[in-house]
């Protein structure tokens, strides 16, 4: 059984119109689809329709979600995968709201930065790389600098621009990840925390921090990451069975410009059962 629970589509800073990843996720075939876009649930929608529109009479099912984005106190990025939660809460929509517009100012300081660089971007070549309603990001501006021939691919443009340690990154406003849990779970949904200890993305969260978050309520664990290594999942995974929370694994997968595969990694059928048990209502969408 193929369990993806984390995936993103051209609602924020996927290269995959939601109704794509439906498709490709079929045919993958895969079970369990997790669609859980940057601070939005703009795509909502269109992948329901998809799914119960599929021509294969696919019997996948969707799981729908937001990745919260975070930030701890000390300007350290953290990303919450929020599934299940009701979209009809809306102070939980006024937090992607505000969060997506602190994104458009965050963007132009990091252009202007590039551009002290020597490195020629506008905001409206960024901008031309997504869609009108999308959640803006780093890949956007990946895609860009890709258009204007300054590197390959996404992945080159991360590694040399737009990496966490980058002179050029900036954080943006965000809120912190208690008060993501705390909206999550109010909104009726699941908290699970994403990629903690990526240190081949340079976005590695302090044990204290982690620790704070499992206290607070935490209801899992992404484990199974492309930016994890070996010791890193191994510290993970043990600290998921100390404390009693959910393992999950997923791709994180974003399109064409990163190496990420549906279903590279992917959460056992149990741990996921015990997921969605947590949320307050069922959610998951079927045919």
């Amino acid at each position: 059984m193929l369990i993806d629970l984390h995936t993103h589509s051209t609602a924020s800073d996927g290269t995959d119109a939601p109704h794509e990843l439906i498709d490709k996720a079929i045919s993958r075939g895969i079970d369990v689809l997790a669609l859980t876009d940057h601070d939005t649930v703009g795509g909502w929608n269109e992948a329901i329709n998809a799914l119960r529109e599929h021509p294969s009479g696919s019997n996948m099912e969707l799981v729908l979600g937001s990745e919260v984005s975070c930030q701890d106190d000390d300007g350290t990025s953290i990303h919450m995968l929020g599934l299940l939660f009701d979209p009809n809460y809306q102070p939980l929509i006024a937090e992607f709201e505000k969060t997506r517009e602190h994104r458009v100012t965050r963007m132009s300081r990091i252009i202007a930065r590039l551009n002290e660089a020597g490195i020629d971007i506008t905001i409206d070549e960024v901008h031309a790389q997504k869609r009108d309603d999308a959640t803006l990001g780093r890949p956007h501006l990946a895609d860009a600098l890709v258009a204007k021939g300054h590197v390959a691919s996404r992945d080159e443009a991360f590694k040399i621009f737009l990496h966490n340690g980058s002179k050029f990154y900036i954080n943006h406003y965000s809120p912190s990840p208690e008060s993501a849990i705390h909206l999550i779970k109010q909104a009726g949904g699941v908290a699970v925390i994403a990629h903690p200890l990526a240190s081949r993305s340079g976005r590695t969260m302090k044990p204290e921090t982690l620790a704070r978050l499992i206290s607070y309520g935490l209801d899992g664990i992404e484990v199974d990451h492309r930016d994890h290594n070996d010791q890193e999942r191994s510290e993970l995974f043990r600290l998921a069975i100390e404390n009693d929370l959910i393992v999950t694994g997923s791709s994180d997968y974003h399109g064409t410009g990163k190496l990420n595969q549906l279903a590279e990694f992917t959460t056992h059928p149990q741990q996921w059962e015990r997921l969605e048990a947590k949320a307050n209502a069922r959610r998951v969408v079927k045919r």
